[in-house]
């Protein structure tokens, strides 16, 4: 009777951890922009799953790093704003980035200013018709 508890005991635990990996634990996370098309966020499972999630440009009002206080603690974080269709000015959605990897700030600040340089030859780019 003990030994059919405990091989039940270590059964659900296995299936805990699968389950852990493929869908909770997060291995590396990636961030692609491409001015003309969008951006491309990729997250890789410790399980070797991939998660990936595409906005078009068009929908991109700005990328932003955010802060907010957790844990008594500053944290920095990195997040795309969505614009809002039906209103130009206003924001319908806020994309955190990075969720898992929680990057340091002179890092999230590498990646804002090479998104921001791809933003700007957006605007600046002539819009054919």
């Amino acid at each position: 009777q003990n030994s059919m508890v405990l091989s039940a005991a270590i059964f659900i635990t296995l299936i805990g951890l699968i389950i852990y990996l493929h869908f909770v634990k997060i291995d590396q996370e990636s961030l692609l922009v491409i001015g003309s098309l969008g951006i491309q966020v990729t997250s890789s499972y410790a399980s070797g799953k991939e998660s990936t999630v595409f906005i078009e440009m068009g929908q991109v009002k700005d990328v932003v790093i955010n802060e907010a206080i957790h844990m008594q603690k500053v944290i920095y974080y990195l997040c795309i704003l969505l614009q809002d269709p039906d209103n130009p000015q206003g924001i319908s959605e806020v994309v955190p980035l990075f969720q898992s990897s929680k990057p340091q700030l002179d890092c999230l600040i590498e990646v804002y200013k090479s998104c921001q340089e791809i933003l700007e030859q957006r605007k600046t780019a002539p819009q054919s018709s």
